[in-house]
């Protein structure tokens, strides 16, 4: 890509019209716009040329217009900013691309800079949001183990707006959850035991988009050494429900005979056997002798 990218810087040199060479090798329409060229008019444009072409009808000019104002944002800071702001909710989703591309310019001449505006842009909407964390989530800038941690807590509180979101039927939240969806993974595999608190609160949440999120990140290969050490949210435990006691076995009904004989066996006067046995001798009658 450098050489390419060096041939293109010579080629702008010698133009004065820069407009149809761009056109010619935009590489658009097309799947893949030519980023060499891009990466050359973000180095070769002057400040004049730059706002004009990001202000372009043409998709590839405003592209490349727009990702070299990163490198003249600090020297116009509040007229970049504002009009990358503006950009970044731009229908056209290379022009898009073209803001993360300038914030990650910027960042690359001042990362306090680009931090500090990016606070600011993570209580935007979602479009400035996902520009946000498209911007920060760059490897080459998070050399810092304190910038990757200022990362992660403008990523929380944009996970946060994210789960929160009530209408998720739009292009705004597709394109923020689809940062979110590697974002994550590169600010942690700079500050790995930073962002541990924050994934394990993160992959207990039940809403299913940060769910999402929080997969897709797992899954990345950056993050193979964090996801082994990351508890699996507990699960709430449940009490055993205490077992019934057993009840006791009606009793059966007694039959009606039964029933009066035991009334009569409960009326009758108790007799001793002693008594008994006196009265049935009295009872006896006598026997007379035989006469002779």
């Amino acid at each position: 890509m450098a050489n390419r990218t060096e041939e293109y810087r010579l080629a702008l040199r010698k133009l004065k019209d820069w407009e149809p060479y761009l056109k010619k090798h935009s590489g658009l329409p097309g799947p893949r716009a030519n980023l060499e060229l891009v990466a050359a008019v973000v180095e070769e444009a002057d400040a004049d040329r730059l706002w004009r072409l990001s202000a372009s009808a043409d998709e590839f000019l405003a592209t490349a217009g727009t990702a070299g104002l990163g490198r003249i944002a600090l020297m116009e800071p509040e007229t970049v900013m504002t009009w990358l702001r503006e950009l970044a909710s731009d229908p056209r989703w290379r022009v898009r691309e073209g803001v993360a591309m300038a914030l990650q310019r910027l960042g690359k001449e001042s990362m306090p800079k680009l931090l500090a505006e990016m606070e600011v842009w993570a209580r935007g909407d979602a479009f400035v949001q996902r520009a946000a964390v498209a911007g920060l989530c760059e490897p080459a800038l998070l050399k810092s183990n304190e910038d990757a941690v200022e990362v992660l807590t403008i990523l929380d509180h944009i996970t946060q707006s994210l789960a929160a979101t009530k209408d998720r039927r739009n292009e705004e939240f597709r394109v923020l959850r689809q940062a979110l969806g590697y974002g994550w993974s590169v600010a942690a595999a700079a500050a790995p035991q930073n962002a541990k608190p924050y994934l394990e609160k993160w992959l207990s949440s039940p809403d299913k988009d940060v769910a999402w999120v929080m997969r897709s990140n797992l899954g990345k290969a950056r993050m193979s050494g964090l996801s082994k050490d990351l508890e699996k949210p507990a699960r709430p435990t449940t009490r055993a429900k205490p077992k019934p006691k057993p009840r006791p076995k009606p009793k059966l009904a007694k039959s009606a005979p039964a029933r009066r004989q035991e009334s009569r066996a409960k009326s009758a006067p108790a007799v001793a056997r002693g008594s008994r046995s006196a009265s049935r001798k009295q009872a006896a009658p006598r026997r007379s002798r035989p006469s002779r």
